[in-house]
């Protein structure tokens, strides 16, 4: 699948709710775009004009994380970006998200960023901060033995933080439960100045390839998986 990638930085978008800053724009072709956006406001902001279903405020009201909650209100300002609001979004039984009108919608957030990709193709998308937190936990997504070439402790964490984000964003796409980030998902083999790779999944009989693209901003990991 080839694409039209444009990329662009700090814009400034009015939605019928508010100025909202864009930290990020990527546009693939004219049927695939994802917005980043970097949480700098109140939850109290966040949430003026901004109307949840019943379920959803159920959510909000349910977390104790401030700034989960205002991740979670961020996505819905980023939805209004599009011209969706909360009710034409969805949830199946696995968590995966579905727009009323029937294209693909991949959510993620993580501390101060927060980002969505719609589609006309079965997407995936994962930011994540880079930890070294993730060498402790590394073999129960990949070999710790394939990353022994790399020069320090410091790539080998990006690196890690780049193979779990395609994990996940793969495993969001794909959606089914039982699904293991070691057994039934592969990541081509790839190098911290590439600008992307790809990865495979296996599982219940059926197999998947996707496209898989990432960027690092301030010490996070932006990854997006689109179906080939």
């Amino acid at each position: 699948m080839v694409f039209i990638l444009k990329i662009s930085t700090a814009k400034i978008h009015k939605t019928n709710q508010s100025l909202m800053p864009l930290y990020k724009t990527i546009t693939f072709n004219p049927n695939t775009k994802l917005l980043i956006w970097k949480i700098e406001e109140s939850f109290d902001v966040l949430s003026k004009d901004i109307k949840l279903t019943d379920h959803c405020q159920a959510r909000v009201d349910g977390m104790k994380s401030d700034l989960h909650r205002r991740g979670f209100m961020s996505i819905r300002h980023l939805l209004a970006y599009f011209g969706y609001t909360d009710f034409d979004l969805s949830y199946d039984k696995n968590g995966k998200p579905h727009l009323a009108d029937g294209k693909y919608i991949s959510i993620t957030h993580s501390y101060t960023f927060s980002a969505i990709i719609i589609s006309d193709h079965p997407v995936g998308i994962d930011i994540e901060k880079q930890r070294p937190k993730i060498l402790k936990i590394a073999h129960k997504f990949t070999t710790l033995a394939e990353y022994s070439t790399l020069a320090n402790e410091d790539a080998i964490i990006r690196k890690l933080t780049i193979v779990w984000g395609t994990k996940e964003a793969v495993y969001k796409s794909f959606a089914r439960p039982g699904i293991s980030f070691l057994e039934h998902i592969f990541v081509e083999d790839f190098r911290l100045d590439d600008p992307g790779t790809s990865a495979k999944v296996y599982a219940d009989n059926k197999s998947e390839t996707y496209d898989v693209y990432f960027q690092e901003f301030e010490e996070f990991t932006l990854v997006y998986a689109v179906i080939s």
